[in-house]
């Protein structure tokens, strides 16, 4: 026999290449981070106060308040609900929520029928019934809010002043009658959008036209049958409260706004009261 010695060769495992470029995935992803932290900070950098305020309200609002759509405004300006001596204590909360003014129970009703009621008096008439969309009524803690609002297609006014459209002259004196089927006060307000005049706060400008506004409206009320005496307070608001979601030259800012008011809230008007906290009732 030989003694030649035996040679084993054993073949290595080929590498797998496509490791090599796992940092490539890894930086992709960073570099997209990058760049929606840098978008952000621009759109963060060209929103305005209001803007910024809103977003600032959207994240110290508490998670349990924003899953159940409660109302932002009964709710602790912290995460944390609180009042007391460390975040368990909610005496402080609580007392914060029972102060808010809301609508009783009778008091819902009587509002909830008006507000079917005038729904059916659009409904009745052909003409109105074109302007639905430009109609919101809706329950508010101060009572049954009745808001009339512009489109660039068909104003309520015409333009830059306060002469009334026809068919909300219409709309007005149809709902002057029904206004009158409660004893409640009303509030009348104007509203523009935010595009100034040429003159600037010196001459005529958006408080003077809104206010104007605000009294045509309540011509065009008294006009059609509304008791005057019902009337409490009828003011011009400018460009100060936006319609809901709209930005500042959007055309549903321009708009009449009628308020219904809870009996309660109108008493608090009377007696220069108005921002008291209402007393707790007795049990």
């Amino acid at each position: 026999m030989s003694d030649q010695p035996i040679i084993i060769r054993r073949k290595k495992a080929a590498r797998h290449a496509h490791h090599g470029g796992a940092w490539k995935i890894a930086f992709a992803d960073f570099m997209t981070a990058l760049m929606a932290l840098f978008l952000v900070l621009w759109v963060l950098s060209n929103a305005s106060k209001n803007d910024k305020d809103a977003i600032a309200e959207y994240f110290s609002t508490p998670l349990l308040v924003a899953m159940s759509k409660g109302d932002r405004s009964t709710s602790s300006t912290s995460a944390i609900p609180g009042g007391g001596p460390d975040q368990r204590f909610s005496e402080g909360e609580r007392a914060r929520q029972t102060t808010r003014p809301s609508l009783s129970g009778d008091e819902r009703r009587h509002l909830e029928s008006l507000k079917q009621r005038l729904n059916n008096a659009v409904d009745r008439d052909p003409q109105l019934r074109e302007l639905k969309q430009q109609i919101a009524i809706e329950l508010s803690p101060e009572g049954l809010r009745v808001q009339l609002i512009d489109t660039d297609k068909r104003p309520m006014f015409e333009l830059g002043s306060a002469n009334v459209a026809p068919y909300l002259s219409k709309l007005l004196k149809t709902f002057a009658p029904v206004l009158n089927e409660l004893p409640n006060r009303i509030q009348i307000s104007g509203h523009t959008d935010s595009h100034p005049y040429p003159g600037g706060d010196a001459g005529y400008n958006n408080w003077d036209l809104s206010a104007d506004r605000a009294k045509a409206s309540r011509q065009e009320l008294v006009a059609g049958g509304l008791d005057s005496n019902k009337l409490l307070r009828v003011s011009g608001m400018a460009d100060r409260i936006r319609f809901h979601g709209a930005g500042p030259y959007d055309a549903a800012n321009r708009r009449i706004e009628i308020i219904v008011l809870d009996n309660r809230v109108a008493e608090r008007i009377l007696s220069q009261d108005e921002y008291a906290p209402e007393e707790p009732s007795a049990h």
